[in-house]
């Protein structure tokens, strides 16, 4: 489990293809690593395979590689990197688990004063999780819709964020990681059986009335 609050931006040094899968290469300053170990990268969860002095190896298989960016990175790629949560660390994000729920592509990008706004467009599954104001990770980074928009949602960012991670780095037509908040996704799984029982009724009732 991660908090959305990135610890340093690393950069890949090296990708193959090995049978654990892609592998991929980060040059990052961490000195107390440990193989084993579950990293976010990008908001993706991988998990640390070698390490080294001032880099880690991770690998991500076929089913990563659908629904992620990971299989266009290259030498040179900028990532967001977190550790995993401690017990008795501060939330001072959100839960996030590391698990991206799709690829969203920025559809707009406009300096606001101070804040730097971001439309991120996402499918219709994941967009019916967004609410005003609510938490998303996009990224890996944790942050707060602050509008929804038809097809997507739109994104403030403040300095402190565009100065210690990626985002400051996306145009128009970026794609990057999108993370919903899990407990809208737990609430709208529970939920299910009975939309689907409401969905039925009013179909019923609206065929009655036609006959």
């Amino acid at each position: 489990m991660f908090t959305g609050l990135i610890e340093h931006i690393g950069e890949v040094e090296n990708v193959r293809q090995t049978e654990a899968g892609r592998e991929i290469r980060i040059r990052a300053p961490f000195t107390d690593l440990s193989s084993g170990e579950s990293i976010a990268i990008n908001g993706a969860c991988l998990t640390v395979r070698e390490i080294g002095s001032g880099w880690f190896d991770a690998a991500a298989v076929v089913t990563t590689l659908e629904r992620t960016t990971i299989g266009s990175w290259k030498k040179g790629t900028r990532v967001n990197l977190e550790r995993a949560l401690r017990p008795g660390d501060r939330l001072g994000g959100h839960i996030v688990q590391g698990h991206v729920d799709c690829v969203g592509i920025v559809a707009a990008r406009e300096q606001a004063g101070d804040a730097l706004l971001i439309d991120v467009s996402v499918p219709q599954t994941i967009e019916t999780l967004m609410v005003l104001h609510g938490s998303v990770a996009v990224d890996g980074v944790s942050l707060t819709v602050n509008e929804l928009k038809p097809g997507g949602l739109q994104l403030s960012l403040i300095d402190y964020t565009l100065r210690h991670t990626t985002l400051g780095e996306l145009k128009v037509g970026s794609r990057v990681h999108v993370e919903a908040d899990v407990v809208a996704k737990h609430v709208r799984r529970l939920l299910e059986p009975y939309m689907r029982e409401a969905s039925a009724l009013t179909s019923l009732t609206d065929f009655s009335l036609e006959h």
